[in-house]
């Protein structure tokens, strides 16, 4: 899943960028209804399955696309080869966390770390970019810290899940970002470098007996073969959407997927949802409220200065 802005190459929305992203976070919150369904599958047998069926996927949009000599290019570089590797085992632990979060009913709190991703960045940006934060900001990463404290408090240590998710995604969009190629060919390059493993664990699997992909029916292999299509095809159409909108309209839009996790885990999924859960995910939509306000006042700022530059010149 993919809930950081990207770099937008565009000034105003566009039409299709907006059905791109919408679409993408569309898919990606409907995604736990189909990691429900291979919950019966060890997490990381369904991560492995989830990087080995993304690589003919990526593979066929980069040669429609015509950018495959942007992975050979990559080969040759060390430190292009480095960063991917660096972004391919944070979006390993990042899949594992969600995949097994799902299955073991946690739906609720991976929804809550998708909420806390957009803040966690900012806060990161922060501290390793030293980017300056206005009071808004401030009050929202405080309030989201409170609200996993309250979490901490009901569960009687830290919420994993939610921190756990936050963090790995976090840090990957921080990365990706010094990864010198385009989100796509990124996309390809990192489950292409985690084929290998994936495939020897995957036979391995199946060499012990313990392996879903043979011996238990035609549904698991149809089943692992789609974890290629629900995790490529959305991030792609994600990477096309977000180059034809506003980094702010981005901003907002991510919030799309963690809402709709968090309906499906506590209305279709029926997840308990106490107190101290309610009075987090209070919070979180508070800060989430004041950071956006935030968001859209600097893009207010932007839009007044670029008017008064034009005006003057």
């Amino acid at each position: 899943m993919a809930t950081t802005a990207a770099p937008s190459l565009y000034d105003e929305d566009t039409p299709r960028g907006f059905a791109f992203a919408l679409t993408a976070y569309l898919l990606w919150g409907f995604l736990p209804i189909y990691m429900k369904a291979v919950s019966h599958i060890p997490a990381l047998e369904v991560v492995a399955h989830r990087v080995v069926w993304s690589v003919p996927i990526a593979a066929v949009v980069l040669i429609l696309l015509g950018r495959t000599q942007d992975i050979r290019a990559a080969f040759k570089s060390p430190r292009t080869l480095g960063m991917a590797f660096i972004t391919a085992a944070l979006i390993t632990v990042n899949w594992s966390i969600y995949v097994w979060s799902i299955a073991a009913g946690r739906a609720v709190e991976t929804a809550l770390g998708y909420y806390i991703n957009p803040l966690f960045s900012v806060l990161l940006g922060a501290i390793l970019l030293k980017e300056s934060l206005d009071g808004r900001q401030k009050t929202a990463i405080a309030l989201a810290a409170v609200a996993v404290g309250l979490l901490a408090l009901e569960s009687g240590g830290l919420p994993w899940v939610s921190v756990g998710l936050a963090l790995s995604w976090g840090f990957y969009a921080f990365c990706k970002k010094s990864l010198p190629v385009g989100p796509n060919q990124g996309f390809f390059l990192e489950v292409l470098m985690l084929t290998p493993p994936a495939l020897a664990y995957i036979a391995y699997t199946e060499l012990n007996g313990t392996g879903h992909f043979g011996d238990t029916g035609s549904t698991d292999i149809l089943l692992l073969m789609g974890c290629g299509v629900v995790t490529a095809v959305p991030l792609m159409i994600y990477a096309n959407g977000a180059k034809l909108l506003r980094l702010s309209t981005i901003g907002i839009m991510q919030y799309i997927a963690p809402t709709m996790i968090f309906f499906i885990a506590v209305f279709v999924f029926k997840e308990p949802f106490g107190p101290y859960k309610l009075a987090a995910f209070v919070l979180i939509w508070i800060a989430l409220a004041i950071y956006t306000s935030s968001l859209l006042r600097s893009r207010k700022a932007r839009q007044a200065a670029a008017a008064a530059a034009a005006a003057s010149g």
